[in-house]
């Protein structure tokens, strides 16, 4: 699970390795592998015109930003326990919200950052306007998010429990 405040990221350490490992990776093997892909295009003929060079050095280059993101991600995190089940929202708790007005009309999400993010629960940030609205509140409580086109937004929290991912 992670929070992240004031360039401080907290990771269980699940999270923390698996994502240590993506950086080991990306940074060696994954260096070598895309160093093996250019030198191959490039000895194709003219730069110019190779499709396989230039989806290359582009593969490359969304390669080299990860390992930046996670170098910087992982230097500012602290490893930390999962949230405490006491009925406040918190980093790293699904969430269940019901919209104000319509009771029925609910929304369960990982309020986590996005590098703890899956395909199995949608994931809000603590930074994002709702993650900001619920972080902290209790069970029961109504909370206030801004909307895009700066309105406010009423939610009731229905229900906060710890990711077991």
């Amino acid at each position: 699970m992670t929070q992240t405040s004031d360039n401080v990221t907290w990771l269980s350490q699940e999270a923390y390795n698996q994502l240590k490992a993506e950086l080991e990776y990306l940074s060696g093997p994954a260096r070598t592998e895309i160093a093996s892909k250019i030198a191959a295009a490039r000895e194709e003929g003219d730069l110019r015109e190779n499709g396989g060079y230039h989806a290359a050095k582009e593969e490359q280059g969304k390669q080299e930003l990860r390992v930046r993101q996670l170098t910087q991600l992982l230097e500012h995190a602290k490893v930390g326990e999962a949230p405490a089940e006491d009925g406040v929202v918190a980093p790293g708790m699904v969430v269940t919200i019901a919209f104000d007005g319509d009771p029925d009309d609910t929304l369960t999400f990982l309020l986590a950052s996005r590098e703890y993010a899956s395909d199995d629960i949608e994931t809000y940030s603590p930074q994002s306007p709702l993650g900001t609205g619920v972080n902290g509140k209790k069970i029961g409580a109504d909370a206030q998010y801004e909307l895009p086109n700066g309105k406010l937004a009423s939610v009731k929290i229905l229900e906060a429990k710890a990711y077991q991912g």
